[in-house]
């Protein structure tokens, strides 16, 4: 197989998952007869390629993907219009502890924000695949301990926890949030 026809081979899997695929996934089209860093170059090669374009190949925590460029949401909202979920302050104060000081129990966030955490507010973030329990801390009752996932990265389009925006950069956010 040429170089032309394994890069058609890698963007029609990446156009035709919704899930972002990992590196070593993209090898396996392959069967291990193309090198980590040849898939690469063809990933590099792909960028360049829909650079002009209303996509864009981006890598996220769990792997590549397609996306529609954020200029071009609105055109597309046009042909199937739906509002966007909507947070509480306190949903997004409480995902904000989580993502922000993970891994964190229910008690430590109550701390932070002063009030009690709802349990629909975890539950809602567990059921959206973005917060899990990691495990439980060595304590009276052993309180579960919460952590932002792979899926909530991929869904902010950020490849690491690091990939956050400034808490201070936040903070205003929140306020215009509040529902």
């Amino acid at each position: 197989m040429n170089s032309d026809e394994a890069r058609m081979v890698v963007e029609t899997a990446l156009l035709t998952t919704e899930e972002a695929i990992p590196l070593v996934e993209l090898a396996r089209l392959f069967d291990g007869e193309m090198a980590p860093h040849d898939i690469e170059n063809m990933l590099s090669d792909l960028r360049y390629k829909w650079a002009d374009s209303g996509l864009e190949l981006v890598e996220v925590s769990s792997g590549w993907r397609f996306r529609t460029r954020p200029e071009m949401q609105k055109f597309l909202d046009r042909l199937a219009p739906k509002k966007p979920q909507r947070y509480s302050r306190a949903a997004l104060e409480t995902l904000a502890i989580i993502a922000y000081r993970q891994p964190v129990t229910r008690g430590d966030i109550e701390e932070i924000r002063g009030v009690v955490v709802s349990t629909q507010i975890l539950k809602m973030f567990e059921s959206r695949c973005w917060i899990e329990v990691v495990g439980h801390r060595d304590a009276p009752g052993r309180p579960s301990l919460y952590a932002t996932t792979s899926r909530f990265l991929d869904d902010l389009n950020l490849r690491s926890i690091s990939d956050l925006p400034p808490l201070q950069n936040i903070e205003p956010q929140l306020e215009h949030h509040d529902t």
